[in-house]
């Protein structure tokens, strides 16, 4: 396949297509059943702002998609692996596994580097969870985003292959995002990213912060020490530890890229500055360490 042909199968997102009037009728479904139920699950000017950050976000996706797409296929074209892996059954099933494996590292990457968290914080700005919150994509995000999947065309997988299950592992995610589903089977909790895993993972609490980085699978948060279960005894709460107090979609978007470069101007010295964009939201150079590590270890204590 040339590359203006995969291009084209790019372009044509049958995937999308699909799945957004599903996902429209999902939030209808919800909507309706949070008035019958008196839940209030959604408000509508939040609302809004999360489809504002779905507009925003695929706008802002569209150069750096193109783009990646373009160079996983020329780092494919040089792969040895290229002849060797096609789009067998066992190809699907490794690319998937080694596509969520990324995931894990990019989305859990996107909570401990603060200038990817400035890129990621849209998505977690909302203090309700539903179905329009999955749309509340992270805009600044698309920057970086890709760069993370490099090396899977060098393993062999073509950049079409890659690109459907990235889209396929987002599709998936929609479903989580919701207040309605409660616990599931115990087996089911213990290998797939469920709603009450990804509660835990949009909730300011502080024994929740920064847990369940999974997208399809909530195997690998278990494996490299970032799980947290729900936990009845201490409900959720949603949003972040400083809630963005407004609902003008470019301050929630790009906000706390300002933020950060404030606090970079701060600081005196440029190890500090550095250390503003690598090290995880809630450093300082001259105040309270609120890292949410620090934070968690502090709560222990008392």
């Amino acid at each position: 396949m040339n590359l203006d042909s995969a291009l084209t199968q790019l372009a044509n997102d049958e995937l999308g297509l699909i799945a957004l009037p599903l996902f429209l009728l999902a939030i209808v479904a919800e909507t309706l059943i949070s008035r019958f139920k008196q839940l209030d699950l959604y408000a509508p000017k939040d609302f809004l702002v999360s489809i504002s950050m779905l507009l925003i976000s695929a706008a802002v996706d569209f150069l750096p998609k193109a783009l990646a797409f373009i160079v996983f296929y020329q780092l494919h074209e040089i792969s040895p692996l290229r002849d060797i892996v096609g789009r067998q059954w066992w190809a699907w099933v490794s690319l998937f596994f080694l596509d969520d494996f990324v995931y894990y590292w990019f989305h859990r990457a996107n909570h401990e580097i603060r200038f990817f968290w400035a890129g990621h914080v849209s998505h977690h700005s909302s203090v309700k969870l539903n179905f329009g919150t999955a749309l509340r994509q992270g805009v600044g995000e698309r920057s970086h985003k890709y760069l993370f999947w490099l090396a899977l065309p060098l393993l062999g997988f073509d950049a079409l292959m890659i690109f459907v299950m990235i889209s396929i592992n987002l599709l998936y995610q929609f479903w989580v995002h919701t207040e309605l589903i409660d616990k599931l089977n115990i087996r089911l909790e213990f290998v797939f990213n469920t709603p009450s895993h990804h509660r835990v993972h949009h909730a300011c609490n502080i024994r929740y912060l920064d847990c369940n980085h999974g997208g399809v699978l909530i195997i690998w948060d278990r494996l490299f020490g970032t799980f947290s279960a729900e936990c009845d005894a201490e409900p959720v709460v949603y949003g972040l530890t400083k809630n963005i107090e407004t609902l003008n979609p470019i301050k929630v978007a790009f906000g706390e890229y300002a933020n950060l470069f404030r606090d970079m101007w701060r600081a005196p010295r440029w190890l500090d500055k550095w250390r503003y964009l690598a090290l995880a939201p809630g450093w300082s150079h001259d105040g309270e360490d609120k890292r949410a590590r620090v934070l968690r270890v502090n709560n222990s204590r008392d």
